[in-house]
């Protein structure tokens, strides 16, 4: 049973205004979603009920919650499932004391359903523009390449996109890691630069340094997602520290897909104390157990972290959002005197 002194700190990260920049859309969908989707679309699932599909979130590595996560992305049709399904995130997010929110979405895993590119960005286009107005809460989204499909497939992806530009404020690159590395990617991202997008790109959960290596001087990202195998490489830690590059960490991620056995094993406080710009994220969180705010929870207890490291993490990701400078000096602000206030 959690203390005293534990449901304290978690009312403080709850309130503490704080930015998500590793949120991936589609890993929102929760399971009572995709049941009531797939019943208003005849979408039929392998799973007999609810509480069975959520047992099978009992994953071993990255492929084995691609498997299912591609599956259940399915029942996903229309306008309304992808605005009702970013809805139901931003609700969350902002009752986590989320302020910003930047967004990753996989167009490819839809498209190649046949849904067309101008349904999901409206869907989703939507339900930002809602949130925003009734909590504030501002959003970036991130159009995200899948890295087991050829690269062409990206490119493709990309044109797709270009009519849509205004809505899109970064590329990246997720899906398989091992056997993926990112410069396979060089010429796609170039062409995304080229239009005038920013870039990150997942690198260092599963595979090794050297695909952060690839990331920072091949794609030329501004953010590393994940990054925690940086830590092996003790060169490259050195050099993320220098040049300030963030990482956007999910460490109940981390331990549902078996990059650390326990949360106490995680490298975040290491990495934090080494002076790397760290952020707390939540990655899939319909399918790992916790949106941010349990995230930050459940790794201050798991690690000891001070209640200024937490403040730090707070700060951290509004540092490495995208937003312009003025917004991020003004959330700092606040950050500092929610702290100082409680």
């Amino acid at each position: 049973m959690p203390s005293s002194s534990d449901a304290a700190m978690a009312t403080f990260i709850r309130g503490l205004p704080k930015a998500e920049l590793h949120i991936h859309l589609e890993g929102t969908l929760e399971p009572e979603m995709v049941f009531a989707l797939a019943a208003r679309h005849g979408v039929g699932l392998r799973y007999p009920s609810v509480d069975a599909l959520r047992r099978a979130y009992a994953f071993h590595d990255l492929q084995s919650f691609l498997d299912v996560y591609y599956a259940g992305a399915d029942v996903l049709r229309d306008e309304d499932d992808f605005r009702s399904m970013t809805a139901g995130y931003l609700r969350r997010a902002h009752a986590d004391g989320v302020v910003h929110a930047e967004i990753f979405f996989d167009p490819q895993m839809h498209t190649r359903r046949g849904v067309a590119f101008e349904t999901v960005i409206r869907g989703i286009g939507s339900a930002l523009a809602a949130a925003q107005a009734e909590f504030g809460i501002t959003t970036r989204l991130i159009l995200c390449f899948l890295r087991h499909l050829p690269a062409a497939d990206a490119m493709r992806t990309l044109e797709e996109a270009l009519p849509y530009r205004d809505a899109i404020c970064a590329v990246g690159l997720d899906s398989s890691e091992m056997g993926n590395p990112p410069s396979r990617f060089a010429e796609v991202f170039r062409r995304a630069r080229d239009e005038g997008w920013l870039a990150v790109a997942h690198a260092g959960e599963e595979g090794p340094p050297e695909y952060i290596r690839e990331a920072l001087d091949m794609l030329h990202v501004a953010r590393i997602d994940h990054g925690v195998r940086c830590e092996a490489d003790d060169a490259l830690c050195r050099r993320l520290a220098a040049e300030g590059v963030p990482l956007t960490v999910c460490p109940l991620s981390n331990v549902k897909l078996g990059v650390f056995a326990r949360l106490q094993d995680h490298n975040l406080k290491r990495l934090l104390d080494r002076g790397l710009r760290i952020t707390i994220n939540s990655d899939d969180p319909a399918y790992f157990g916790g949106y941010i705010a349990e995230n930050f929870s459940a790794t201050q207890r798991a690690l000891g972290l001070t209640r200024g490291d937490v403040v730090q993490l707070a700060r951290n990701s509004i540092a490495a959002s995208f937003l312009p400078e003025s917004a991020k000096l003004a959330w700092l602000a606040r950050i500092d005197a929610y702290a100082a206030a409680h």
